[in-house]
């Protein structure tokens, strides 16, 4: 199994009563910032990464969130560059994975895959591509984006990142969105290409958009991963089945949230708090209006919440969430080091899933205790997660090649320019 650790750059002084007043996107109040704060989160968020690569993790992921105090990453380009340089430079051979860069909001896509085909070129081959569609509150209230146009612009976009990446010879580029004379960027990436990744919540649409394709599909475990991982996960093999896919785990990952302390008492006694202030005041401070705006879910998206709104979990639920609440959901995986162990164990082999990306700072976490829970996560958990999947004889499509994979895409992204 491949290992990714997830590093956002949250505010982590909130007040108190944040939840009951304020949201965590687009209007949150920056009168409540200390100032002095931030260069303490970005640079904690870069440490702590750092600090996993040392520690022997696979990977390495940032993503991006406009306008948001949960995370004040607006271009994950800008984390991924740094780290680019800071493993190479110590030899450190971690896949560099910018799981989120919205194409859906994007405006200029043709600067994304030369970002990250830069990120490639400093890593000598080790980036991982991750294009969510987007948050509907940060592409079309941050960006202004119709919400109908939101899921076309993405299409577009992917479709012309591609294609920069991989045609050996100049071409002209006439979408909906995006028009080009000329395609022809320096640089390219140095894998071809390199492995891309969509991440999603579920969506029919979604899923089977990244199976035809030949992308990874990624999933966020913070709706809770034992209350909704049974539908999304049979929903995704029930179609690569329908597709003639194969069953390969390595096509699949989760976010999930995991804390690990030295027995199951003491993870409950260290993390509760700040667990529950990330829930509370970052997830659970989005208003469900933000998530959800009218055209931003194409026809079967809606018909599968319409069929089965359990796919958003307990979202409603998570402002006022305690600790015994979001375990048992699922929303993080926590305990001692066997209790954790055990329970991705079962979760992974139960829905077939390859790669975990692990959240190891969640809400106010601090350094000290974030980098004791990344290093009792490196000693004691990931030497039991490397032994999933070892017995398979399938390809890695969805790993860097300098890494042991053997990225490789399908589909035409010719007939999505013109949406």
């Amino acid at each position: 199994m491949k290992v990714s650790v997830l590093a956002q750059t949250p505010y982590r002084e909130l007040p108190d009563d944040f939840e009951s007043k304020y949201e965590s996107c687009v209007t949150t109040p920056w009168s409540l910032v200390d100032t002095e704060k931030i260069h303490a989160s970005f640079r904690d968020s870069l440490d702590q990464l750092m600090f996993a690569a040392r520690s022997g993790f696979d990977g390495l992921a940032m993503t991006e969130h406009g306008q948001s105090s949960y995370d004040m990453v607006p271009n994950p380009s800008l984390m991924a560059s740094a780290l680019a340089y800071a493993t190479d430079a110590e030899s450190l051979d971690v896949a560099i994975y910018p799981v989120g860069r919205s194409l859906g909001k994007a405006k200029e896509p043709l600067r994304v895959a030369e970002e990250m085909a830069m990120i490639d070129g400093i890593t000598g081959g080790r980036l991982m591509a991750g294009f969510p569609i987007g948050l509907a509150y940060d592409a079309n209230i941050n960006n202004g984006v119709p919400p109908i146009d939101t899921r076309a612009r993405f299409d577009e976009g992917l479709a012309l990142v591609l294609r920069a990446w991989s045609e050996k010879e100049p071409f002209a580029f006439n979408g909906r969105f995006s028009q080009h004379r000329w395609v022809n960027i320096w640089p390219r990436p140095v894998q071809e290409p390199p492995p891309v990744w969509i991440t999603g919540i579920g969506n029919p649409g979604t899923m089977q958009y990244a199976l035809e394709n030949g992308f990874g599909f990624n999933y966020f475990g913070w709706f809770g991963i034992k209350t909704t991982g049974k539908r999304i996960f049979d929903r995704f093999w029930d179609m690569a089945e329908k597709l003639g896919q194969p069953r390969n785990p390595w096509r699949t990952s989760i976010i999930q949230t995991v804390c690990v302390g030295d027995d199951d008492a003491d993870a409950e006694r260290t993390y509760a708090k700040h667990v529950e202030y990330f829930f509370r005041k970052a997830f659970g401070a989005i208003p469900r209006e933000r998530l959800f705006l009218p055209g931003g879910i194409a026809l079967p998206g809606l018909q599968a919440i319409m069929r089965d709104p359990g796919d958003f979990g307990i979202y409603e639920e998570l402002r006022t969430a305690g600790w015994q609440f979001l375990l048992d959901s699922g929303c993080v995986i926590a305990g001692g080091p066997d209790t954790v162990a055990d329970q991705l164990i079962d979760i992974c082999q139960e829905h077939g899933i390859g790669h975990l990306v692990a959240i190891l700072q969640s809400g106010s976490m601090d350094r000290e205790l974030t980098e004791k829970n990344t290093a009792l996560f490196a000693e004691r958990v990931l030497p039991r997660l490397r032994e999933l999947w070892t017995d398979e004889d399938l390809p890695n499509h969805w790993w860097p090649q300098r890494l042991g994979g053997a990225p490789s895409l399908v589909g035409d992204t010719k007939k999505l320019e013109v949406a």
